[in-house]
């Protein structure tokens, strides 16, 4: 164990030194199965929301977290289910019409419906600090995902600023009322989908998915990908959707890199202002990619360093990309943070402009024939 130790610190002194590993500022590009279209700019906006998070759907109505209220949107109509004390962090449909609903990122409320008074169950473990994304076991146990120890679910910037690797994710049981963790020491834990016995996992900070089973080390399932990849959920016919909530640049990297400018950054300036990726962009002079960064002649380029981005990739059964779906630099809708299968559609959240997406399926399948 120590010798492993020993060598594991010597590879990073040495990537540190060398600038590779770890320790690189480059970023892998967007190509193949990624490369950039505008498909997500073709969307129709069903609902615009204040402040929305996250979705679940029990077959045929869409419910929606939006700040602290809890949304239903049922044939083109929306209205107000609830509103709890705190906001809504994540979501998840549960058996027979239930709803788990985590607030706060502290508390995971499970009721028998969506407008129940009381839980049925509340799982309030001290060790829970930034519950993102809520899944559902084949065994109906319930799968967290905690991005942080110490940062909150609203504060992930400053998580990825201070290099914290401190995600986990637990297992909740309903029958008997237990918090089992299933992996800790995580690059911000984000989105998690099941994977028979196992989990597969957003680790974001990382870049990449890991697959996480009890008794066993997380085992990577796609890495270097150019986004912070988010929340998971199954598609039909096998395989995945993964939602990216903003992309990679070199700028973000190399500032990650330096501690002593980081530190002073954290300190002196706004946060709204800080070298990190945002949900929106575009909306300040004070932002710090600007200029000829960012447009040339008055237009905003497309292919220009992202502060913000949107993205949804469509992953096959082995977690592999198959195609993807974009809203780029001169986009809109970027932040995404969920999205899920309805019926015939594909239903998603741009955090950024505030909007609950809508896109048909059968056009999307259109992509992996191009």
């Amino acid at each position: 164990m120590g010798e492993a130790v020993v060598i594991a610190a010597v590879r990073d002194f040495a990537n540190r030194f060398l600038g590779r590993g770890e320790a690189t500022i480059t970023v892998p590009s967007f190509d193949g199965a990624l490369k950039p279209n505008q498909r997500l700019e073709a969307a129709e906006t069903l609902l615009t929301c204040e402040a929305p998070e996250d979705l679940a759907t029990d077959g045929s109505s869409l419910f929606i977290a939006d700040g602290r209220r809890l949304m239903c949107l049922t044939g083109g109509t929306a209205s107000e289910v609830r509103s709890f004390e705190q906001p809504i962090s994540a979501l998840c449909s549960l058996p027979g019409g239930g709803l788990a609903v985590a607030l706060g990122g502290r508390e995971v409320r499970l009721y028998a419906s969506p407008s129940t008074d009381q839980p049925s169950a509340t799982f309030a473990d001290a060790a829970f600090n930034a519950i993102n994304a809520l899944a559902l076991a084949d065994d109906n146990t319930l799968i967290a995902t905690d991005g942080s120890t110490t940062s909150g679910v609203e504060d992930w910037a400053r998580d990825l600023l201070e290099l914290n690797r401190t995600g986990r994710v637990f297992k909740l049981d309903p029958r008997n009322k237990t918090v089992t963790c299933l992996a800790q020491g995580l690059g911000y834990a984000f989105g998690a989908c099941a994977r028979g016995n196992s989990v597969l996992v957003s680790e974001s900070w990382r870049h990449r998915l890991v697959l996480v089973a009890p008794g066993a080390s997380p085992k990577t399932v796609l890495a270097h990908l150019p986004v912070y990849p988010s929340r998971l959920s199954k598609a039909s016919g096998g395989g995945y959707w993964l939602t990216a909530f903003t992309a990679r640049t070199q700028l973000v990297e190399f500032v990650l890199r330096e501690p002593g400018y980081r530190r002073r950054m954290m300190a002196e300036i706004d946060p709204a202002y800080w070298v990190a990726p945002r949900l929106r962009s575009g909306r300040s002079f004070k932002e710090p990619m600007q200029g000829a960064h960012i447009k040339t002649m008055g237009l905003i380029k497309p292919w220009a360093p992202p502060r913000s981005y949107g993205l949804v990739i469509r992953l096959d059964a082995d977690g592999q990309p198959l195609y993807s779906l974009h809203s780029r630099v001169d986009g809109i809708n970027h932040g995404v943070v969920a999205a899920m299968e309805l019926g015939d559609d594909l239903v998603l959240i741009a955090k950024g402009p505030g909007r609950v997406l809508r896109l048909p399926l059968a056009c999307l399948a259109e992509e992996i024939r191009t």
